[in-house]
């Protein structure tokens, strides 16, 4: 069993990597489409006011046609009027062949446009389909997780129940993270016994000592002291930056984390190794999730739509952990996305006080 939850382990981190990679191609081919959209519109502009253009000149010439000056050789009074028309001829025909070659100009790029749009409608089914299929992968890895693990224990389920109730009872999440971290449970005690066997203050350890450590996927603990994590965490979900720590929350107060808009249904992962001490609805923040990451840190993703990890769960950093919905779920900040785009908020917190993430990641998220 044990070395079949490992495989699972990679394999659900696999997935979920490829998921985040599908996503962020996704948004590029949707922007890219967005571009060749804009490109089109001006070019088919273009081409309407031609086409006025054409006509008029067109219909100018028809008049002429109709009635044409007399030839010289037989009536040498219009002689002024034969010049004349020989003169417009003559100015507009430059005019008439540089308006077509820029009509077929237009033409031809419009032709190219509709040819990429194409190539780049394909590559969105393409990803669409890579999504699809390792979303299925992590839902049959989690399902077959889940019943490797059998039955939950009567301690657990009561030990969920006690956390449901408590965050029924608690006001703020200070009250809830801190009522969490001092019960005592399988999660904490574990967690405790982790931290006890670490020394605080050991010297930081090298970029390949991490990744050697954050490869074992067979780890029941955190690879490394969370202190030592800081410019390694994963970022949970893709997504742009709309609010920083220590900003305005839009609701009179100071946001004490960091707000990504994301895609609809957007996979979430865990940013860290921890232990997950709530899981669940919470107030107005959505369905949120709480981790214990060690050394006295905890975790908090909050505006998420469906969340599939289990309190007492250890996680590895980048295990898939549920999705975004399909707008904001929860008040967890005001964006000027307003509700039609999910939100997903992050917040780290040493000693249940915030502290600004900012240089914690090991990728830094898109700017808003």
């Amino acid at each position: 069993m044990e070395g079949d939850r490992t495989k699972q382990n990679a394999a659900l981190i696999a997935a979920a990597q490829r998921v985040k990679l599908a996503e962020i191609e996704v948004a590029d081919v949707e922007d890219r489409l967005s571009t060749l959209i804009v490109q089109e519109l001006e070019v088919r502009g273009r081409l309407d006011g031609s086409n006025a253009q054409i006509a008029n000149v067109l219909a100018a010439l028809e008049r002429i046609s109709l009635n044409p000056p007399p030839a010289l050789i037989v009536d040498p009074a219009d002689a002024l009027g034969s010049a004349r028309s020989a003169i417009l001829i003559a100015a507009i025909v430059p005019q008439l062949r540089a308006k077509a070659d820029a009509v077929t100009a237009d033409l031809t790029k419009l032709t190219d446009i509709k040819t990429a749009a194409l190539a780049e409608e394909d590559t969105l089914k393409a990803n669409h389909a890579v999504l699809e299929e390792e979303q299925l992968r992590i839902a049959t890895l989690i399902a077959a997780r889940k019943q490797g693990i059998g039955r939950r224990s009567a301690e657990l389920d009561a030990e969920e129940q006690q956390a449901l109730a408590l965050a029924a009872r608690a006001t703020t999440l200070k009250e809830l993270i801190g009522t969490l971290s001092e019960q005592v449970t399988s999660v904490s005690t574990a967690a405790a016994a982790a931290d006890a066997a670490r020394d605080p203050n050991v010297p930081l350890l090298s970029p390949e000592e991490v990744r050697v450590a954050l490869a074992n996927t067979a780890r029941t603990e955190p690879a490394i002291p969370f202190g030592a994590a800081k410019g390694y965490l994963t970022m949970p979900a893709n997504g742009v930056n709309v609010a920083d720590y220590g900003t305005s929350d839009g609701f009179g107060g100071i946001s004490h984390g960091i707000s990504l808009v994301t895609r609809a249904e957007a996979q979430v992962v865990a940013p860290a190794d921890g232990w997950v001490l709530f899981k669940g609805p919470y107030l107005n923040y959505g369905q949120i999730i709480i981790f214990n990451t060690g050394q006295g840190y905890t975790m908090l993703l909050a505006g998420l739509d469906t969340v599939t990890v289990d309190i007492g769960q250890f996680v590895q950093m980048g295990m898939p952990l549920g999705t975004m919905g399909s707008r904001t779920s929860g008040r967890t900040v005001t964006t000027n996305a307003g509700a039609d785009q999910p939100t997903l908020y992050i917040e780290l917190r040493q000693d249940n006080e915030p502290v600004d993430p900012t240089g914690w990641w090991a990728t830094p998220t898109q700017s808003g």
